[in-house]
This record gives C-alpha cells, sequence and structure tokens, in this order.
C-alpha cells in the first residue's frame, strides 16, 4: 500500500513539473511604444506635435482617423479624432509597449488567466497589438513593431520617449498585474509630502522606460474623480521625453519659437531630475524630463538604474 501511495505521488509530482514546464514564458517587455490619445482638434495637435516638440507625421497603420507622431522609429503619439458626440473630460485612449512576440505575450497572459482578445490585430504597416484592460479599467496595448520600422529623422529636442503616467486609486490592486503579471519592478515613488507617495514609478521589466502611477481618490474607488477637471486629468494621463539638458532645450524652444501659450519654465523635480511642461492643445501633458538627477530625490531612492539615453 505504501508503495502504491509513493508511485502515486511521484506521479504527480511529475504531472505538477510538466504542467510547469508547459506554462508559456513571459516575452519580453522592452521599451515603451507610444500613448494614444484623443483631440478635439487634429490641426491645433498637429501644430504643437509638429511644430512645438518636433515629431515626424506618418499616418497611423491601426486606425485610419488617426495621426502617429513618432519621435523614434518605434516610439510615438498617436492622435485620435475625439469620437462624436463626447462630452467627457478624459483624453487618455490607451498606453502601450514594445515585445518582439505578441503572439507569444497573448499566450502568456491567456495562462496567467488575464482576458485578451480573441486573435492579435496587423497593421497596414505589418505591426501587430492587441490590447488588455488593467484592474482599473485602463487600456494597455502590447505591440510588435513592424520588420520595416519607418525612417525618422533624428529630433533635435529627443528621441525617447522614456514613460507615460495615468490616473490610479488602488496601488496594490494594479500591481497585481504590472509587478506580479508582467514583471515590472520599483524605480521610484514620490509626492508632494515625503510622507505621502502618490507618484509611483515602475520600471519595465526588460528595458529601462518605465510607468508612473499618478494616484487619486482612494484605493475603493475607480475611474475619474467627479471633482478633477480637464487640466489636471490632462497633467495626470501625461508622457515624458527624455532630454539630456534641461537648458538647451529650452533654449532650443525658445530661439524656435516653440513655446507660444506655453508658461511652464524649466525647474527641478521632487525626483532631482531637471524638467519642464509642454501642454498640447487638449490638456495632455507633455513632460520633458532629464535622465539622471542632479543630488538626492525626495521621499525614496532609486531603486534601478536610470534609462541610459
Amino acid at each position: 500500500m505504501m508503495k502504491k501511495t509513493l508511485i502515486g505521488t511521484l506521479a504527480l509530482a511529475g504531472l505538477c513539473a510538466t504542467a510547469q514546464a508547459a506554462a508559456p514564458a513571459r516575452p519580453p517587455i522592452v521599451a515603451v511604444s507610444h500613448l494614444a490619445i484623443y483631440t478635439a482638434d487634429m490641426a491645433k495637435s498637429e501644430a504643437f506635435y509638429v511644430h512645438d516638440l518636433g515629431a515626424t507625421k506618418l499616418p497611423d497603420p491601426e486606425d485610419p482617423a488617426g495621426v502617429r507622431y513618432y519621435f523614434s522609429p518605434t516610439q510615438f503619439v498617436e492622435v485620435l479624432p475625439l469620437p462624436a458626440g463626447y462630452t467627457g473630460i478624459n483624453r487618455l485612449a490607451h498606453g502601450a509597449f514594445n515585445t518582439p512576440d505578441v503572439a507569444a505575450m497573448r499566450d502568456y497572459l491567456i495562462a496567467k488567466k488575464i482576458a485578451v482578445p480573441g486573435k492579435v490585430r496587423q497593421g497596414a504597416d505589418g505591426s501587430r497589438w492587441f490590447d488588455v484592460t488593467d484592474p482599473e479599467g485602463t487600456v494597455m496595448q502590447f505591440v510588435q513593431a513592424p520588420a520595416t520600422p519607418p525612417a525618422i529623422p533624428a529630433n533635435a529636442l529627443s528621441s525617447h520617449m522614456m514613460h507615460f503616467g495615468f490616473i490610479v486609486h488602488n496601488r496594490a490592486l494594479e500591481d497585481g498585474f504590472y509587478q506580479q503579471v508582467l514583471g515590472f519592478h520599483p524605480y521610484w515613488a514620490g509626492g508632494m509630502e515625503d510622507d505621502k507617495p502618490t507618484w509611483i514609478s515602475l520600471q519595465l521589466p526588460d528595458g529601462r522606460d518605465w510607468i508612473e502611477y499618478m494616484v487619486v481618490g482612494t484605493p475603493d474607488t475607480k475611474g475619474i474623480p467627479p471633482d478633477l477637471s480637464q487640466a489636471t486629468l490632462g497633467v495626470f494621463n501625461h508622457f515624458a521625453l527624455a532630454i539630456p539638458n534641461a537648458e538647451a532645450a529650452y533654449t532650443l524652444l525658445w530661439n524656435g519659437d516653440r513655446l507660444k501659450g506655453q508658461d511652464n519654465l524649466p525647474k527641478i523635480g521632487r525626483d532631482a531630475k531637471w524638467q519642464m511642461n509642454l501642454i498640447d492643445p487638449d490638456g495632455t501633458r507633455a513632460e520633458l524630463m532629464e535622465l539622471h538627477a542632479i543630488g538626492k530625490p525626495c521621499c525614496t531612492p532609486f531603486g534601478a538604474p536610470d534609462p541610459e539615453k
């Protein structure tokens, strides 16, 4: 009887080991791909992204109604026309990450019991992608770049989108997805008060770009707080471009007459990095940020290396 029990236990252990070995591995998540936002005026957005930020305008292979403003061959802001009849204040459509194999990413998320669409979609340029919804309802996209990305000229202001941020209420709930499932890890956490972190940065598992939780409300709430203005929401739902030097970036913008309507000056942020903010016509914040801190940050030390360039 004991022999049979031992054989059964060994067989069960073998089955478990086989099941674990067969579980799909997570493919790399290597960089931020893009932030997709809505606009009420496509022409005004073009002036901001092309003239002011220096991005390259190209058609949107994912949505013919949209436009892409590229900062590098694989990083861009996707601008979509505001849906007809829409009266809300949110201008964030989705965030997106680059991965070399979206089909494998979809299989991985299925194994982790994350809801995914029935198939991977393909764009007119050969890129492939699919969307998921995070625990608080924010849409995130995984993108596999086309075999031949577009040729994008170097941008004197910035050629690197190094993070994007979005509102979050329940940090622990979101961590269950971004950290436990996707493998993101802490980079920095801070806020206006030293002992109350409300800006939570998580670095990608296979690159040095990051996402930023912009914590609002209380953990038991979701969606846009009723007292939040469109301007403040646009500050929270933002993207950041890496700059090597804030003085040089501001000088470039000043001399190029690219600061009309902007009233933010370069400053040292709570993370001890030089930065400045430009606001697009619909209120979305474009943060220009130096790669490295000039001193000790508030609140917490950096928990991972900075982006390199």
